[in-house]
């Protein structure tokens, strides 16, 4: 079953990386390169998960998770962190503010997909 992802990041690189990697598996993609444009994206069609970096321009990627959590058009929207920004206090952050996971950059295609899987509940 097809799910609907939107990835919120800004750098190009990362982001054809995702959405090759989501579209082989079967899902739909959509992209937002900053935190304002990931706003009107999930405000026009809600996605199944967000994953979204940290630092964004705009609104970053912990300030955004903050305001996804707080709509309730969104409490059903998994959320998932793929950052740089790995320091505990960062982590620890990013799953107080309501992220059901947290990636650090450099990841494992491999690793990354299993976890966007189990969050989307896709078993393969």
């Amino acid at each position: 079953m097809s799910k609907r992802v939107l990835i919120v990041d800004d750098e190009p690189n990362i982001v054809l990386s995702l959405e090759y990697l989501l579209k082989r598996a079967g899902h739909e993609t959509a992209v937002a390169p900053d935190g304002e444009a990931a706003l009107a994206a999930l405000a026009e069609r809600t996605p199944d998960l967000v994953v979204l970096d940290v630092m964004l321009p705009k609104l970053n990627g912990f300030e955004l998770c903050e305001r996804i959590r707080a709509d309730p058009r969104w409490s059903g929207t998994k959320v998932l962190m793929l950052t740089a920004r790995g320091r505990d206090t960062e982590v620890t952050r990013g799953l107080r503010l309501g992220a059901d996971a947290y990636v650090t950059k450099p990841f494992s295609t491999k690793d990354l997909m299993a976890r966007i899987d189990e969050l989307l509940g896709v078993r393969r």
